[in-house]
Protein backbone atom coordinates (compact mmCIF):
# COMPACT_ATOMS: atom_id res chain seq x y z
CA UNK A 1 0.00 0.00 0.00
CA UNK A 2 1.40 3.39 -0.99
CA UNK A 3 2.50 5.71 1.75
CA UNK A 4 0.33 8.77 2.41
CA UNK A 5 1.65 11.96 0.97
CA UNK A 6 2.55 14.81 3.26
CA UNK A 7 -0.50 16.71 2.02
CA UNK A 8 -2.79 13.83 2.99
CA UNK A 9 -1.17 13.62 6.41
CA UNK A 10 -1.72 17.33 6.96
CA UNK A 11 -5.37 16.99 5.91
CA UNK A 12 -5.80 14.04 8.26
CA UNK A 13 -4.29 15.96 11.19
CA UNK A 14 -6.46 18.97 10.39
CA UNK A 15 -9.56 16.78 10.29
CA UNK A 16 -8.62 15.22 13.62
CA UNK A 17 -8.10 18.64 15.18
CA UNK A 18 -11.47 19.84 13.87
CA UNK A 19 -13.18 16.77 15.30
CA UNK A 20 -11.47 17.28 18.67
CA UNK A 21 -12.59 20.92 18.69
CA UNK A 22 -16.17 19.91 17.85
CA UNK A 23 -16.16 17.44 20.75
CA UNK A 24 -14.80 20.12 23.07
CA UNK A 25 -17.46 22.58 21.92
CA UNK A 26 -20.21 19.99 22.47
CA UNK A 27 -18.85 19.23 25.95
CA UNK A 28 -18.70 22.93 26.90
CA UNK A 29 -22.22 23.44 25.62
CA UNK A 30 -23.45 20.50 27.67
CA UNK A 31 -21.72 21.88 30.77
CA UNK A 32 -23.30 25.30 30.22
CA UNK A 33 -26.74 23.74 29.85
CA UNK A 34 -26.20 21.66 32.99
CA UNK A 35 -25.00 24.72 34.91
CA UNK A 36 -27.99 26.73 33.77
CA UNK A 37 -30.28 23.88 34.79
CA UNK A 38 -28.75 23.70 38.28
CA UNK A 39 -28.97 27.48 38.69
CA UNK A 40 -32.54 27.41 37.45
CA UNK A 41 -33.40 24.62 39.84
CA UNK A 42 -31.88 26.59 42.72
CA UNK A 43 -33.88 29.68 41.80
CA UNK A 44 -37.03 27.62 41.46
CA UNK A 45 -36.28 26.01 44.81
CA UNK A 46 -35.94 29.37 46.53
CA UNK A 47 -39.01 30.65 44.75
CA UNK A 48 -40.89 27.51 45.72
CA UNK A 49 -39.87 27.94 49.35
CA UNK A 50 -41.00 31.56 49.33
CA UNK A 51 -44.31 30.61 47.73
CA UNK A 52 -44.74 27.77 50.24
CA UNK A 53 -44.08 30.11 53.17
CA UNK A 54 -46.47 32.67 51.73
CA UNK A 55 -49.21 30.11 51.18
CA UNK A 56 -48.62 28.63 54.62
CA UNK A 57 -48.83 32.11 56.13
CA UNK A 58 -52.13 32.69 54.36
CA UNK A 59 -53.49 29.60 56.08
CA UNK A 60 -53.07 31.40 59.41
CA UNK A 61 -56.12 33.51 60.05
CA UNK A 62 -55.85 36.83 61.83
CA UNK A 63 -52.16 37.64 61.30
CA UNK A 64 -51.49 41.38 61.27
CA UNK A 65 -48.31 42.57 59.56
CA UNK A 66 -46.47 45.77 60.39
CA UNK A 67 -43.55 47.60 58.84
CA UNK A 68 -40.84 48.02 61.45
CA UNK A 69 -38.94 51.28 61.07
CA UNK A 70 -35.97 52.16 63.24
CA UNK A 71 -34.65 49.15 65.15
CA UNK A 72 -31.41 50.61 66.46
CA UNK A 73 -30.08 50.21 69.99
CA UNK A 74 -30.88 52.76 72.68
CA UNK A 75 -29.24 53.09 76.08
CA UNK A 76 -30.29 50.70 78.82
CA UNK A 77 -32.96 52.43 80.88
CA UNK A 78 -34.26 54.56 78.00
CA UNK A 79 -37.89 53.61 77.49
CA UNK A 80 -39.17 53.06 73.95
CA UNK A 81 -42.69 54.11 72.98
CA UNK A 82 -43.80 51.18 70.82
CA UNK A 83 -46.58 51.59 68.27
CA UNK A 84 -48.02 48.13 68.95
CA UNK A 85 -48.94 46.61 72.29
CA UNK A 86 -47.32 44.16 72.78
CA UNK A 87 -44.52 45.33 70.47
CA UNK A 88 -43.55 43.58 67.24
CA UNK A 89 -40.20 45.31 66.71
CA UNK A 90 -38.45 48.64 66.89
CA UNK A 91 -35.68 50.20 68.94
CA UNK A 92 -34.43 48.14 71.84
CA UNK A 93 -31.67 47.76 74.41
CA UNK A 94 -28.33 46.12 73.53
CA UNK A 95 -29.19 43.02 75.58
CA UNK A 96 -31.86 40.44 74.82
CA UNK A 97 -34.21 38.45 77.03
CA UNK A 98 -33.27 34.79 77.37
CA UNK A 99 -35.91 32.69 75.69
CA UNK A 100 -38.05 30.62 78.03
CA UNK A 101 -41.11 30.73 80.29
CA UNK A 102 -41.60 33.59 82.76
CA UNK A 103 -44.29 33.92 85.41
CA UNK A 104 -43.89 37.71 85.63
CA UNK A 105 -43.72 40.36 82.88
CA UNK A 106 -40.39 41.00 81.18
CA UNK A 107 -38.87 44.27 79.98
CA UNK A 108 -40.26 45.07 76.50
CA UNK A 109 -36.94 46.49 75.28
CA UNK A 110 -35.29 43.14 76.02
CA UNK A 111 -38.16 41.15 74.51
CA UNK A 112 -38.01 43.12 71.25
CA UNK A 113 -34.31 42.34 70.98
CA UNK A 114 -35.20 38.64 71.19
CA UNK A 115 -37.71 39.13 68.37
CA UNK A 116 -34.87 40.61 66.32
CA UNK A 117 -33.02 37.31 66.74
CA UNK A 118 -35.96 35.26 65.43
CA UNK A 119 -37.95 34.54 68.59
CA UNK A 120 -41.72 34.37 68.92
CA UNK A 121 -43.08 36.14 71.99
CA UNK A 122 -46.36 34.85 73.45
CA UNK A 123 -47.95 37.35 75.83
CA UNK A 124 -51.02 36.56 77.89
CA UNK A 125 -53.38 38.41 80.21
CA UNK A 126 -52.24 37.96 83.84
CA UNK A 127 -55.87 37.05 84.67
CA UNK A 128 -55.85 34.13 82.23
CA UNK A 129 -57.03 30.90 83.93
CA UNK A 130 -54.23 28.74 85.27
CA UNK A 131 -54.98 25.81 82.98
CA UNK A 132 -54.65 28.05 79.92
CA UNK A 133 -51.38 29.50 81.21
CA UNK A 134 -50.07 25.95 81.69
CA UNK A 135 -51.09 25.11 78.13
CA UNK A 136 -49.20 28.14 76.80
CA UNK A 137 -46.12 27.24 78.81
CA UNK A 138 -46.27 23.83 77.17
CA UNK A 139 -45.45 25.46 73.82
CA UNK A 140 -41.87 25.94 75.01
CA UNK A 141 -39.18 23.28 74.84
CA UNK A 142 -35.58 23.92 75.94
CA UNK A 143 -33.66 25.53 73.13
CA UNK A 144 -36.73 27.00 71.42
CA UNK A 145 -36.68 30.62 70.29
CA UNK A 146 -39.83 31.31 72.26
CA UNK A 147 -40.83 33.64 75.09
CA UNK A 148 -43.97 32.97 77.14
CA UNK A 149 -44.82 35.79 79.55
CA UNK A 150 -47.73 37.62 81.18
CA UNK A 151 -48.30 41.13 79.84
CA UNK A 152 -49.82 43.99 81.81
CA UNK A 153 -50.31 46.40 78.91
CA UNK A 154 -53.20 46.73 76.47
CA UNK A 155 -53.94 43.71 74.28
CA UNK A 156 -56.66 42.97 71.73
CA UNK A 157 -57.23 39.48 73.14
CA UNK A 158 -56.27 37.38 76.18
CA UNK A 159 -53.34 35.91 74.20
CA UNK A 160 -51.17 37.77 71.69
CA UNK A 161 -48.20 36.20 69.91
CA UNK A 162 -45.64 38.36 68.14
CA UNK A 163 -42.77 37.78 65.77
CA UNK A 164 -40.72 40.48 64.05
CA UNK A 165 -43.29 42.61 62.20
CA UNK A 166 -46.20 40.20 62.74
CA UNK A 167 -48.79 39.53 65.40
CA UNK A 168 -51.78 37.31 66.04
CA UNK A 169 -54.45 37.62 68.75
CA UNK A 170 -56.41 34.60 70.01
CA UNK A 171 -58.72 33.73 72.87
CA UNK A 172 -57.39 30.30 73.79
CA UNK A 173 -54.10 28.37 73.62
CA UNK A 174 -55.71 25.56 71.60
CA UNK A 175 -56.45 27.92 68.70
CA UNK A 176 -54.94 26.19 65.66
CA UNK A 177 -53.82 29.53 64.24
CA UNK A 178 -51.63 30.17 67.29
CA UNK A 179 -49.87 26.83 66.84
CA UNK A 180 -49.31 27.51 63.14
CA UNK A 181 -47.97 30.98 63.91
CA UNK A 182 -45.41 29.61 66.37
CA UNK A 183 -44.39 26.79 64.03
CA UNK A 184 -43.92 29.14 61.08
CA UNK A 185 -42.13 32.06 62.71
CA UNK A 186 -40.13 30.56 65.61
CA UNK A 187 -36.45 30.88 64.63
CA UNK A 188 -37.63 33.16 61.85
CA UNK A 189 -35.19 34.00 59.08
CA UNK A 190 -36.85 37.19 57.82
CA UNK A 191 -35.58 39.14 60.84
CA UNK A 192 -32.67 41.61 61.16
CA UNK A 193 -30.39 39.12 62.95
CA UNK A 194 -31.43 35.55 62.08
CA UNK A 195 -29.65 32.85 64.04
CA UNK A 196 -28.34 35.17 66.76
CA UNK A 197 -28.57 33.79 70.29
CA UNK A 198 -31.64 33.72 72.50
CA UNK A 199 -29.77 32.76 75.66
CA UNK A 200 -26.78 33.88 77.70
CA UNK A 201 -28.10 37.39 78.32
CA UNK A 202 -30.91 38.72 80.57
CA UNK A 203 -32.89 36.38 82.81
CA UNK A 204 -34.43 38.98 85.14
CA UNK A 205 -38.09 39.91 84.96
CA UNK A 206 -39.08 43.54 84.47
CA UNK A 207 -39.64 44.15 88.19
CA UNK A 208 -36.31 42.60 89.14
CA UNK A 209 -34.40 44.55 86.53
CA UNK A 210 -36.05 47.85 87.42
CA UNK A 211 -35.06 47.21 91.04
CA UNK A 212 -31.47 46.72 89.87
CA UNK A 213 -31.58 49.99 87.96
CA UNK A 214 -32.96 51.80 90.99
CA UNK A 215 -30.20 50.45 93.22
CA UNK A 216 -27.39 50.88 90.71
CA UNK A 217 -28.58 53.81 88.63
CA UNK A 218 -25.10 54.91 87.72
CA UNK A 219 -23.44 51.49 87.78
CA UNK A 220 -22.96 49.71 84.43
CA UNK A 221 -22.39 46.48 86.36
CA UNK A 222 -26.18 46.16 86.63
CA UNK A 223 -25.93 43.83 83.63
CA UNK A 224 -22.73 42.10 84.68
CA UNK A 225 -22.49 38.67 83.08
CA UNK A 226 -25.09 39.32 80.38
CA UNK A 227 -24.10 39.22 76.74
CA UNK A 228 -24.93 41.91 74.24
CA UNK A 229 -24.46 42.17 70.49
CA UNK A 230 -20.83 43.26 70.91
CA UNK A 231 -19.93 40.02 72.68
CA UNK A 232 -20.02 36.36 71.78
CA UNK A 233 -23.30 34.55 71.34
CA UNK A 234 -24.81 31.11 71.81
CA UNK A 235 -26.41 30.39 68.41
CA UNK A 236 -27.50 26.92 69.50
CA UNK A 237 -29.36 28.48 72.42
CA UNK A 238 -27.99 25.85 74.78
CA UNK A 239 -26.82 27.84 77.81
CA UNK A 240 -30.31 28.55 79.14
CA UNK A 241 -29.62 27.40 82.69
CA UNK A 242 -26.35 29.22 83.27
CA UNK A 243 -24.32 26.01 83.09
CA UNK A 244 -21.44 27.78 81.36
CA UNK A 245 -21.14 30.23 84.23
CA UNK A 246 -21.13 27.36 86.73
CA UNK A 247 -18.34 25.61 84.80
CA UNK A 248 -16.29 28.81 84.76
CA UNK A 249 -16.66 29.15 88.52
CA UNK A 250 -15.60 25.53 89.01
CA UNK A 251 -12.53 26.10 86.83
CA UNK A 252 -11.57 29.18 88.84
CA UNK A 253 -11.96 27.23 92.08
CA UNK A 254 -9.68 24.46 90.76
CA UNK A 255 -7.09 27.03 89.75
CA UNK A 256 -7.16 28.60 93.20
CA UNK A 257 -6.67 25.21 94.83
CA UNK A 258 -3.64 24.49 92.64
CA UNK A 259 -2.07 27.85 93.50
CA UNK A 260 -2.35 27.01 97.16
Amino acid sequence: MAKKSKAEERRARAAALREAQRKKDRRNKALKIAGASVAGAAVLGLLGTAIFMELKSRNIEGVAEYEVGDFSHVDVGEKVDYEQSPPVGGQHWPYWQNCGVYTDPITPEFGVHSLEHGAVWINYDPELPEEKVTALEGFYNPGDYLLVTPYEGDMDAPIVASSWGRQISVDAPDDENLLRFVQLYERGTDVPEPGAACSGSVQETQADFEAQLAEQAENPEALEGAENDDQGSDPDNEDTDGEAAKEDEATEDDGSAEDE
